[in-house]
């Protein structure tokens, strides 16, 4: 039997799971299913939280290090920025109170900060800089003006906005044959956040077309992962080869 003050114990019931299902599954052996239930959706919703805190950071910080943003589609990064948009601008014409909504603010400056450094190693950084000022003008315009009904038609179109850019970078890693500055960590963390949105929508009664659009997503988050473990490795042999 497991020791009741074991470091192991302490975390799971601290975090994942109340103390009669660490008893059933880790005591009792018993495969209690709505205690796997509970588990699961706890570990899925801490990569979902994952991916909204660290898959942007991962991203800028690596084209910050590497000092380059080859391999980043910049019309990917556009629809991304277009899909992080859209909840902030729902949220103001809802005026849903700020807490609520203060970390999307954060994911947003981070993909604006993206989009502008893509230009900047383009050798287009006054096109970067009026794009932060004209991209910042317009959502405060948005913010204080867009109505309601257009707010929430922009919510819902952002999912398909998040597809089509999943499916433009995936498309220029192929066509690179590289992933460039692609970060293995942002995008692992993608991958996991969307089955984790994934398997939420699966156990609520939502629509058939919402169901699909998550796993048509997490399909193209695994596909953009194995391409940049690929690259990454493809990238390791070389390196080794020239040192032999």
């Amino acid at each position: 039997m497991a020791s009741s003050s074991s470091p192991v114990r302490q975390f799971l019931v601290s975090f994942l799971m109340p103390e009669k299902c660490y008893e059933e599954i880790f005591v009792n052996v018993h495969m209690h299913v709505p205690c796997l239930k509970f588990l699961l959706n706890k570990t899925f919703g801490f990569w979902i939280l994952l991916d909204s805190l660290l898959a942007q950071p991962s991203q800028l910080l690596k084209i910050l290090w590497k000092g380059g943003a080859a391999g980043l589609s910049l019309t990917s990064a556009l629809l991304q920025l277009y899909a992080f948009s859209c909840p902030v601008l729902y949220a103001a014409a809802l005026n849903f109170p700020l807490f609520a909504w203060t970390e999307r603010l954060f994911t947003l400056a981070q993909t604006a900060a993206i989009v502008f450094l893509i230009l900047f190693h383009g050798g287009e950084a006054l096109k970067g800089l009026l794009f932060l000022v004209a991209y910042a003008a317009v959502m405060l315009l948005l913010g204080s003006w867009l109505p309601a009904a257009v707010a929430s038609w922009m919510q819902t179109s952002s999912p398909a906005a998040l597809i089509a850019s999943k499916a433009l970078q995936a498309r220029t890693n192929y066509c690179n044959e590289h992933t460039g500055q692609l970060s293995t960590l942002s995008v692992s963390l993608s991958c996991a956040g969307s089955l984790g949105v994934l398997f939420t929508s699966l156990q609520e009664t939502g629509s058939l077309l919402s169901t699909l659009s998550h796993i048509l997503s997490a399909c193209l988050s695994c596909v953009l992962l194995v391409q940049v473990l690929s690259s990454s490795r493809s990238s390791r042999d070389a390196t080794k080869r020239k040192s032999e």
